[in-house]
């Protein structure tokens, strides 16, 4: 916690909570608060190469999501940007302007391509680009918007989230919970599955709500609170829940990873660890990247340690993807860094423009995932 607390000390109001402003944009940001662990030579026993690119334009201060659907893939830059690619080759590029600045990547579902802006503004738009609706909701959307059963779903910084009509952007339902007096600015967003959206709040909670009616099916602890000041006490879930199947699982900062029941929300296990990253999930294993870029391998049934590659302190390393037999993590260098399943050993390394991978490498195929850059590269690498 000392190490963050020159991150913390920057505070600002938003909707009457006073929020941690810089914790989650130092952990991305250019240059970490701590030395940056030098990159180790490995013998590579895997191959990652860049199989297309492209570049929407800078991030700046924020966190953009990219967003695929279909064959498609689209991305954002802070400026208004956005650009659609054909995902396995990067080709077809769709390229429009949302006339506006934008604050948290894209979003895509039921048809539509899907944005926010710092004034609460969702915007929709056609594939193409055209204009669909337009919805003002009461505070800043860091998060990327989602979309399913013709429902928008969209988080904003002052606790609340809300389910929009994908037809007209009308509000069907809204979800809102009280903020403590200091969390941790986080642009995570909230995870849908099976008719429930998953999300995680500050103070260390998770919970369930129904897609279609926004009503709570269950709220579970993560991690509770704990210490003598209100900067030792925030235990925020700052990053995507991750779900697979009969588990659903989160990470706080200054807390505790726990897995539970999607149905019931009750615990399955739970154990202490310390996450702005967040984590990744596969059939085997639950995967975290700590406070310190360490990444650690756990067993999903039972949460027991299973390895540790702690080879990248101090190079904020995001959180990590889980593909088949290595799970990926991107740096504040814009380095690609490949790590076995296994036992965490580097297996193969590659750059992209130099500039932070700040938010998760996204799926696209089996052997394929992207990554979107602090400077607005697009990156759809391979690993064989």
């Amino acid at each position: 916690m000392r190490r963050l607390v020159p991150l913390l000390i920057s505070a600002a109001l938003l909707s009457g909570c006073e929020t941690v402003s810089n914790a989650y944009d130092g952990w991305f940001g250019a240059s970490p608060a701590q030395k940056a662990a030098e990159l180790v030579q490995f013998k590579a026993t895997a191959t990652a190469r860049i199989v297309w690119q492209g570049n929407v334009g800078s991030a700046e201060r924020g966190a953009f999501y990219p967003a695929v659907t279909g064959n498609m893939v689209y991305a954002a830059g802070a400026s208004g940007g956005i650009a659609g690619f054909t995902a396995n080759s990067g080709g077809n590029q769709i390229r429009f302007d949302a006339g506006t600045r934008l604050s948290g990547g894209v979003g895509a579902g039921a048809g539509l391509v899907l944005a926010g802006t710092a004034r609460g503004e969702v915007l929709a738009f056609e594939p193409s680009g055209k204009p669909v609706w337009k919805a003002q909701l009461t505070g800043e959307v860091l998060a990327p918007p989602a979309a399913a059963d013709g429902v928008v779903i969209v988080r904003t910084g002052d606790g609340r989230i809300y389910g929009l009509n994908a037809a007209d952007g009308k509000q069907r339902w809204v979800y809102q919970r009280a903020l403590p007096a200091l969390a941790v600015r986080s642009y995570a967003g909230m995870v849908v599955h099976r008719g429930a959206v998953f999300a995680g709040f500050p103070g260390g909670r998770l919970v369930a709500i129904a897609l279609a009616t926004g009503n709570v099916g269950w709220e579970s602890v993560v991690a509770l609170p704990k210490g003598a000041t209100e900067l030792d006490r925030v235990t925020d879930v700052t990053s995507y829940p991750v779900v697979d199947g009969s588990q659903v699982c989160a990470v706080a900062y200054q807390g505790r990873v726990a897995c539970f029941d999607p149905i019931r929300g009750a615990t399955l296990w739970a154990r202490d660890a310390s996450s702005i990253a967040g984590m990744g999930i596969d059939a085997r294993n639950v995967y975290i990247t700590d406070d310190r870029s360490a990444v650690q391998a756990l067993d999903r049934a039972r949460g027991a340690s299973l390895w540790k590659q702690d080879k990248l302190q101090g190079r904020w390393a995001s959180a990590p993807l889980a593909m088949g037999r290595y799970v990926i993590v991107g740096d504040f260098e814009g380095y690609v860094h490949v790590l076995s399943r296994d036992d965490g050993a580097f297996v193969a390394r590659i750059a992209t423009d130099g500039s932070a991978i700040r938010v998760p490498p996204v799926a696209l195929d089996l052997s394929t995932f992207l990554v979107q850059t602090r400077n607005g590269g697009v990156f759809a690498i391979s690993v064989q």
